[in-house]
């Protein structure tokens, strides 16, 4: 064989691999992505007990526009049923913080119990404000079971300041936004909750 043939064999080897590799690529490419999405929603959906609902909430969300509240913006929600019937929705919530904005998933029950409280973006002070990120967040988890009336809107607020709740160290102002964000989406939650919820309990 000359080395004119060599290389043309050479060449087309190279076009089969690569041609092979893409075939391979292309075909398990859908398979990749429905398996990274079923990674990232048990990434959001862990601010929920995981037999407490069998639909997947994050791909139906809710009609949500931007909905300016008191103290925060939320960016989206979602509801989680079992059997068809509601459980808990979610509020993707967006506060200023002490360095930018906070991101929070918020879980809030049927009856308007928070379930679980997840920073999904935050630039806040590393190890001061920062810790919000923390998952699990000791701080954040003090806040399941609390609701739009337990406390009572004066208790929504840091000891400091006359409320119930006491501060991350060393992060008034990030401890401040959470404790609003929360607050406004129990407020948005009573006060919407026919509607977040598909017209029942």
């Amino acid at each position: 064989m000359n080395r004119s043939a060599s290389l043309i064999s050479v060449a087309l080897l190279a076009v089969a691999g690569i041609g092979m590799t893409w075939l391979v690529e292309h075909a398990s490419a859908p398979q990749i992505a429905t398996e990274q999405q079923l990674i990232d929603s048990r990434k959001l959906l862990d601010v929920l007990p995981p037999d407490s609902y069998d639909n997947q909430p994050l791909q139906q969300p809710l009609a949500l526009n931007a909905v300016d509240l008191a103290h925060s913006k939320l960016l989206g929600g979602y509801r989680a049923t079992r059997h068809g019937q509601p459980v808990a929705v979610l509020l993707r919530s967006q506060t200023p913080g002490y360095a930018g904005s906070i991101e929070l998933l918020i879980a809030i029950d049927a009856s308007g119990r928070l379930l679980g409280v997840k920073t999904l973006a935050q630039s806040e002070t590393p190890a001061l404000g920062g810790h919000i990120a923390d998952w699990p967040n000791g701080w954040l988890q003090g806040f399941s079971g609390k609701s739009r009336s337990e406390p009572a809107d004066a208790g929504w607020a840091l000891k400091k300041d006359q409320g119930q709740f006491d501060q991350m160290a060393g992060a008034t102002i990030t401890s401040r936004a959470a404790i609003n964000a929360l607050h406004d989406a129990l407020r948005y939650f009573d006060e919407q909750r026919s509607a977040l919820l598909g017209g029942g309990t």
